[in-house]
């Protein structure tokens, strides 16, 4: 694993090459996809993304919330897999399905009050390659970018999201699916 910064870490090759096309597959088709519709300068627009979220608690962000589905096999697994390497336990996850390059994610940190204080949030990408941008909170020229590669994992941990917000931003020339796991541990 590659430490990027202190408190987020990048392995580019955590998911075997064989099992990545499998996994993006089965959760492009099992996964119970919802595009939930967000407040944008007061107005209400659809989420430029796919979600949903797997567990054993609901999960409160951007103003809304999300009911937990039950765990799959296949989610249950990669947990499992992730939690192993990374000798943390998580007890949901926010699956994000982008579509193509004009699906994205803007500038934002992780840091709901029921992800308690030191928090770790394991990402898992599969299927394109996109960028991942993180910048200081205190310091917007301080962008930087990770390419995040089909079977990539990505983990944010300790005082990474007080410090930092980052974003998948737009791609418009990029016409191929992503899917992303974010793996967190909700606190009740």
């Amino acid at each position: 694993m590659l430490n990027v910064i202190q408190n987020l870490v990048y392995e580019a090759d955590f998911i075997d090459n064989s099992k990545e096309k499998i996994y993006f597959e089965r959760l492009k088709t099992e996964i119970i996809w919802e595009q939930d519709s967000i407040r944008m300068f007061g107005k209400f627009v659809l989420e430029p993304r796919l979600t949903a979220l797997y567990g054993d608690y609901p999960y409160k962000y951007s103003g809304k919330m999300k009911q937990a589905k039950p765990w799959t096999d296949l989610l249950y697994e990669l947990k499992f897999k992730i939690e192993e390497k990374l000798n943390v336990k998580f007890n949901s996850v926010l699956l994000n399905y982008y579509r193509s390059g004009t699906d994205s994610m803007g500038w934002h940190s992780d840091n709901e009050a029921e992800l308690g204080k030191d928090i770790s949030i394991a990402s898992l990408s599969l299927g394109s390659t996109r960028k991942f941008q993180f910048r200081k909170k205190d310091d917007h020229q301080s962008k930087q970018t990770i390419l995040l590669a089909s079977g990539s994992l990505l983990f944010m941990k300790g005082d990474f999201q007080d410090l930092w917000q980052h974003q998948i931003p737009k791609e418009p020339k990029n016409n191929q699916e992503r899917i992303n796991l974010t793996f967190r541990k909700i606190i009740i």
